[in-house]
C-alpha cells in the first residue's frame, strides 16, 4: 500500500521532469514553412502585416501567433510551438486564420 505522500513524492518529480521534456522537445521542433499544406490551409504568415485582409476579414492589427493561446512559446519567444501545425514552431509575430485571443 502505496501512502499519499509517497505517491506525491514520485509523482510530481516525474511531472516536472515530463515538463522539461516536452518544452526542450518544442523548442527542437522544425518551423513551420508557409508553404506547408497545413499553413496554407490556415493563412498561415510569419508576418502577420502581410496578410490579405480581405481574404481573410477576421484578421485585426496586434492579433498575432505571440498572443493567441495555441502560442506554447513563452512571453518574449521570437518561435513557439503551435498544435494546430502539428507542433512546428510560428513566429510570435506571425498569424494564422485560426487565431484565439489569449484569456
Amino acid at each position: 500500500m502505496t501512502s499519499r505522500r509517497q505517491f506525491m513524492m514520485t509523482i510530481v518529480p516525474a511531472a516536472a521532469a515530463l515538463s522539461v521534456m516536452s518544452q526542450a522537445r518544442a523548442a527542437d521542433a522544425p518551423k513551420v514553412d508557409e508553404k506547408d499544406q497545413a499553413a496554407m490551409g490556415l493563412g498561415y504568415k510569419h508576418d502577420a502585416t502581410k496578410v490579405d485582409a480581405k481574404k481573410y476579414p477576421t484578421y485585426k492589427a496586434g492579433s498575432v501567433c505571440g498572443n493567441c493561446q495555441f502560442f506554447q512559446g513563452k512571453a518574449g519567444d521570437a518561435w513557439g510551438a503551435c498544435p494546430l501545425l502539428g507542433g512546428k514552431q510560428v513566429n510570435a509575430k506571425g498569424w494564422c486564420s485560426a487565431y484565439a485571443k489569449k484569456a
